[in-house]
């Protein structure tokens, strides 16, 4: 049976990747590191519901979680989603309080929600683990992906909701949100603080996908604690770049 824990550290540092390309290679590679999550992007990345089991089954390692970014709430999916034994969705683009019940009731079994019950699903092997008397209590972990000035307005009420693992900020659409704001009402350092505080303040994790590491205690001291390193596609951008320069400053292209 899933357990939503595994090595998630709810009182600790929880370093993580993206991945976006979807391939089970990649993702078998990914896992060979002592990550303590990977998200699979099927937001913006390569990931679907025909090659989410491939990509699931490749991850050797027991204690890794397995978060899903879904592109919106949608409840059939999240359950599948659920049902094929990843720990954890992320949703984007979170404003309300209002959307964390929307995406609680698609995640958790009744009396906490609404999602459909199966014994037979991968979640319990297929039926050959079933779990205790109250499946209810098997909760997935739940990122809420902060991306907008609404989203750092209502925070403090997104903070508060129950069943909020983890408030993540999204830099790429949160600072080009913020860049266009017509009142100029927040910039992004103090958006990041706000996010911050209000994580601490309601006994919530703060993360963030970090593209560039030299951030790294800049982050740790602002208080976040659920850092993405990078994505699988900048990883390898960024490998074939270092070859091509040195091929570069060899002549050879």
């Amino acid at each position: 049976m899933m357990n939503n824990q595994k090595s998630f550290r709810l009182n600790g540092y929880n370093p993580g990747s993206f991945l976006s390309i979807g391939s089970p290679v990649v993702t078998e590679i990914a896992a060979q590191f002592p990550f303590t999550w990977l998200l699979l992007d099927m937001e913006h990345g390569g990931f679907c519901e025909a090659n989410l089991i491939d990509n699931i089954r490749s991850i050797s390692n027991p204690g890794l979680c397995i978060i899903v970014r879904v592109p919106a709430v949608d409840h059939h999916l999240i359950g599948k989603l659920l049902d094929s034994g990843v720990n954890g969705i992320m949703v984007p683009h979170v404003e309300s309080a209002y959307q964390i019940e929307m995406c609680k009731n698609a995640m958790y079994y009744p009396p906490h929600g609404k999602r459909g019950y199966s014994s037979s699903v991968r979640q319990y092997a297929y039926g050959t683990k079933l779990p205790g008397d109250m499946p209810a209590e098997d909760k997935p972990l739940l990122f809420a992906q902060i991306e907008s000035v609404e989203g750092v307005t209502e925070i403090e009420s997104i903070a508060a909701a129950d069943g909020v693992d983890v408030l993540f900020v999204g830099p790429s659409d949160l600072q080009l949100a913020l860049k266009n704001q017509t009142s100029k009402l927040i910039d992004y350092p103090a958006a990041l603080e706000k996010v911050a505080n209000a994580a601490i303040h309601h006994n919530k994790k703060a993360g963030i996908l970090l593209r560039d590491i030299t951030q790294l205690d800049t982050m740790l001291k602002r208080g976040y604690t659920c850092i993405a390193v990078d994505s699988d596609i900048a990883i390898l951008r960024a490998g074939y770049t270092r070859a091509i320069d040195v091929l570069k400053t060899k002549s050879l292209l």
